[in-house]
């Protein structure tokens, strides 16, 4: 019986530690560059974000996982101009702003660069 009970144990251990090393992995890109349309690119502090957040879906409940997802929504009709910006990014910095906390910009020029 304590034997079953061993191997059970080292089994679950060695499945958490699969399981956490293979979520780590699908966390994206650490940073990344997105297209930010005429005001210039927005170089996106994606793990900052990660961190802060602690829910993907604060922002991929708006656009999918997927490199350049954004850009193929609003090219679909299916993303406003500047709804991310203003319902997602802008929206929440102002928000954690407001709060007192620690946040983003909430201005243009602070993420587009040319």
């Amino acid at each position: 019986m304590r034997v079953k009970t061993i191997v059970l144990v080292l089994f679950v251990t060695v499945f958490l530690v699969i399981g956490l090393a293979i979520a780590d992995n699908h966390k994206g890109a650490e940073d990344i560059n997105l297209d930010g349309g005429n005001k210039g690119a927005v170089d996106f502090p994606h793990s900052a974000h990660q961190k802060a957040l602690g829910d993907c879906n604060a922002c991929h409940d708006v656009f999918p996982k997927e490199k350049g997802s954004i850009k193929n929504l609003k090219e679909q009709n299916k993303l406003k101009k500047k709804q991310v910006m203003n319902k997602t990014c802008i929206k929440c910095h102002r928000t954690m702003k407001k709060a007192g906390e620690k946040t983003g910009p909430t201005g243009c020029s602070k993420c587009h660069t040319k």
